[in-house]
């Protein structure tokens, strides 16, 4: 059986965690997530279901039935608590932009 090596990732903000994994060729991403019980063993994801999780290799999206690849890094994305369209307009509204206090000072 040929092996490849590849890691799962989840961050907050104030944590990241790793799991470094030797799986065998033609493994979905879904079932290294299920096999390494990763999400039972973080908090944050605990009581979420995975199909409701965005993931990805390298900050490009993928499917669960994805087949991983040598070095692959799939990431699990939190869910978001805000949408972040209804954010920039609300700070529209309030003369601010993402990443500024105000619009126009330099």
């Amino acid at each position: 059986m040929h092996t490849i090596n590849v890691s799962l990732v989840f961050a907050t903000e104030q944590k990241q965690w790793i799991h470094e994994a030797q799986v065998a060729r033609g493994t979905s991403a879904q079932e290294l997530i299920e096999s390494s019980e990763f999400m039972a063993k973080v908090e944050a994801l605990s009581a979420v279901k995975l199909e409701l999780l965005d993931i990805g290799v390298f900050s490009q999206k993928i499917a669960l039935d994805y087949l991983l690849e040598e070095g692959d890094r799939v990431e699990l994305y939190r869910p978001l608590t805000a949408d972040p369209k209804e954010v920039r307009r609300q700070l529209a509204l309030l003369g601010k932009t993402i990443g500024n206090s105000s619009k126009g000072k330099t």
